[in-house]
Formats: structure tokens, C-alpha cells, sequence
């Protein structure tokens, strides 16, 4: 499985990545929730929730391809994320990495998280799966299907995804484009911005 699977719209994308092996520094986890993003105005899926809606910069600049890049950055300025690039080279899309299920490496992961962390929270959360698997800031713009980049990502089957609102985001905070594995406990809770408009009114 190759990064061609992710060039493509990011809702197919996101559904492409529920069940990936992604393994990043002594950790490897199963993929469980995600979150897709579109671009700019004037691109295929405008979308003004995503870090690309108002065109590439210096950061940002590596979510307008190619597919299957990895982009960072960090929430409040703290946590650090992590989103996979898809769409094709030159138009942008990414995937929020949500959720994992951590499946080999629990040793590492806890000394990372914590050791109280309950193994089913150890990647709960973009900042949570980014602390469990070491990835850092400077891991932004790695090709996550180079044998020899620090973090790796291996698509598998496709599975049946569960859709609904993404979290946290104060705009097109209704569109659909969260996607998880139904019945996995690492799986966070819906949290809607108080930002937000009231449900109905935002796309």
C-alpha cells in the first residue's frame, strides 16, 4: 500500500487511514480516529477550519502535497499534531491523526505519557498520539512511506468508519468529517466549540 491511496479528497482519504499501522521511535499503534481537512477558497473542498484555508506559508506549505507527508504543528501553542497530507500536489488536504491504539512498544509509551496513563489513553487525542509516538515539530514534512524517515505509516484494509462533526473546530463545525472505529475505547469524545455557531448553522 502506497501513498497513492491518499491522493484523493480528504473524507477518502480519513477513511483510508482507520486501521493504518503507524509507528513512530520504539512505538507502533493502530489508527482509530481521524479527522480530514480541505483547502482554500478556491480550491476543490474550500474549508475554513483548516490550517491551508488562507494559502501556503512557510509551515503549511507541505499539506499542498504530494500525498502521504506528514504535517505538524502545535495546538495552544503546547501539544504537537500531527496530520497526513493528502489530495494532490499542489492542491491541499491533510487528515488529522485523532486517536491510536497503541499495540506494540507500551513500555516507551508510558515513560513518554506517563505511568499511570491507562494504556487505552496512552494516544487519545492529536497531542496524546503525538507524545506517545515521539513525534516532534521537527518531523514536519517527512515522507511517512520512506523506509528510512522516522515515523511510517503502513495502510491496510479499509474499514467501516462511523462519521460525525469534527471537535474543537469553531468553523464548518458541522460538516461530517471526523471518522472512527465504532466500539474502540481509545476513540476521544466529541467536544464542540464554545466558539461554534449553534448546531445547524455552520457547514
Amino acid at each position: 500500500m502506497s501513498a497513492e491511496l491518499l491522493a484523493c479528497d480528504p473524507p477518502t482519504a480519513a477513511r483510508r487511514l482507520l486501521g493504518a499501522a503507524l509507528t513512530g521511535r520504539g512505538v507502533s499503534a493502530m489508527i482509530v480516529e481521524v479527522e480530514a481537512y480541505g483547502g482554500p477558497p478556491d480550491g476543490p473542498w474550500p474549508d475554513a477550519a483548516s490550517h491551508s484555508f488562507r494559502g501556503p506559508g512557510v509551515r503549511n506549505k507541505v499539506m499542498f502535497g504530494p500525498a502521504g507527508h506528514l504535517y505538524t504543528y502545535r495546538s495552544h501553542g503546547i501539544h504537537v499534531c500531527a496530520n497526513v497530507v493528502c489530495a494532490y500536489d499542489g492542491v491541499a488536504g491533510a487528515v488529522l491523526l485523532r486517536a491510536a491504539a497503541v499495540e506494540a512498544g507500551l513500555d516507551t509509551a508510558h515513560r513518554r505519557r506517563g505511568e499511570s496513563v491507562r494504556p487505552v489513553a496512552l494516544a487519545r487525542g492529536p497531542g496524546n498520539l503525538c507524545s506517545a509516538l515521539g513525534i516532534t515539530m521537527d518531523d514536519n514534512g517527512i515522507d511517512l512511506f520512506d523506509a528510512g524517515s522516522p515515523i511510517r505509516l503502513a495502510l491496510g484494509e479499509e474499514h467501516v468508519a462511523t462519521a460525525g462533526p469534527r471537535v474543537g473546530v469553531s468553523k464548518a463545525a458541522d460538516r461530517p468529517w471526523r471518522f472512527w472505529l465504532a466500539g474502540r475505547p481509545e476513540v476521544s469524545l466529541y467536544r464542540r466549540s464554545p466558539r461554534a455557531p449553534a448546531p445547524g448553522d455552520s457547514d
